[in-house]
């Protein structure tokens, strides 16, 4: 039975550290336009989403990865699910209240998550890239 993890109460963002940290995961694995979405007010499914590119299965890999080891060493965060096949163009990484979404160029065009979820703010990650 799948793990139930309760939402941020309105006005708290509890997943704000844990998200920039993905992010910066991301970013240091040279992922490519990584963005972190604030959902709470659109979705019961999560509290944010990271979604960023890369350009070759290796590189889509190396950011799975180093987002999932990197979490668990130093969050102490665990995928609770994760989906995808290490040669789709798409994997996730499903935090509970944090889900990341790394995709190869043309699936993120293609399944546009950027803007079905076009209303979430975006939370800035002050990234040098």
């Amino acid at each position: 039975m799948p793990k139930l993890v309760k939402k941020d109460q309105k006005g708290e963002k509890k997943f704000l550290p844990n998200a920039i940290r993905a992010g910066s995961i991301a970013d240091e694995y040279k992922a490519e336009n990584v963005r972190v979405l604030d959902v709470r007010e659109l979705t019961l499914i999560a509290d944010c989403f990271v979604i960023c590119s890369v350009s070759s299965e290796p590189q889509l890999k190396a950011v799975y990865n180093g987002i999932r080891e990197q979490m668990k060493s130093e969050a102490g965060l665990k995928p609770l699910n994760t989906e995808g096949e290490m040669s789709a163009n798409w994997l996730i990484l499903d935090f509970g209240a944090l889900i990341v979404h790394i995709f190869r160029v043309k699936a993120r065009a293609f399944y546009d998550l950027d803007g079905l979820w076009g209303d979430a703010p975006e939370i800035d990650l002050e990234l040098d890239t």
